[in-house]
């Protein structure tokens, strides 16, 4: 199986006041391609820290990251702007989506980063909103939709530029039990059948369940990687 994420004696040091707080302590870490990673630890354990550093929104003090093939450590503000617009996609607990923009323009917007014509604009955005369900929800804005269709929307907005790549932190923690399940379901959907790499920040077990595999951060260091076997025969996730 190929590495899709490589990360090699990281550290990341925050500092507040006079205290320094070690979040990564020379982290190693290799995540295969097309896999569905949950990413677990205790509050202050680095997982945000990481998703950040793999996303390219965030630098490394020292070591690696590298992300399908791409040394991110080697590139600079604008470089990791034109490669998170080209390779990763993002999902957030809030949604982000702009309350102004129909679900359609908001799936647009990384787009328009992108060589690419309006109308190829929004026949991509389409289908991405198609690929998630919501095809007859092109027109709604963020108010019209349930907690739950809104990230739909939002991880349509994370799949418009087809990237390798998704990360998402804690999207399904604003949701009830089924709604979360059934985003879940769908995240399972893209990684099965699609091929992303995908990388979820959790506190929850349940939540947990839906991947493949269970990454465990414990004070910046690997803790272990467990296997997730029910993932793929329990009832409804197939």
């Amino acid at each position: 199986m190929a590495v899709a994420i490589d990360i090699r004696s990281v550290t990341k040091t925050y500092h507040k006041g006079g205290e320094a707080l070690r979040v990564l302590d020379g982290l190693d870490l290799r995540m295969e391609a097309s896999t569905f990673y949950a990413l677990m630890g205790p509050s202050g354990s680095g997982k945000t820290t990481l998703l950040n550093l793999i996303g390219g929104l965030d630098h490394a003090d020292s070591g690696q990251v590298l992300v399908g093939g791409d040394d991110l450590t080697a590139l600079d503000g604008a470089g990791l702007a034109q490669w998170r617009a080209e390779h990763v996609g993002f999902v957030f607990q809030g949604f982000n989506l702009l309350p102004v923009l129909t679900a359609r323009e908001n799936v647009e917007l990384p787009l328009l980063l992108a060589p690419l014509s309006r109308a190829q604009r929004r026949a991509q955005a389409e289908r991405a909103l198609e690929l998630v369900g919501l095809q007859d929800r092109l027109h709604h804005k963020p108010k019209e939709l349930s907690g739950g269709q809104e990230q739909r929307v939002a991880i349509a907005r994370a799949i418009a530029t087809d990237p390798k790549v998704i990360l998402a932190d804690e999207p399904t923690g604003d949701l009830d039990r089924h709604t979360a399940d059934s985003v879940l379901e769908l995240l399972q959907r893209l990684n099965r059948e699609l091929h992303k790499t995908i990388l979820m920040v959790t506190h929850d077990p349940a939540a947990a369940g839906f991947a493949q595999k269970v990454i465990h951060l414990d004070k910046g260091k690997l803790g272990r990687i467990d296997d997730n076997a029910a993932a793929a025969t329990a009832p409804g996730r197939s």
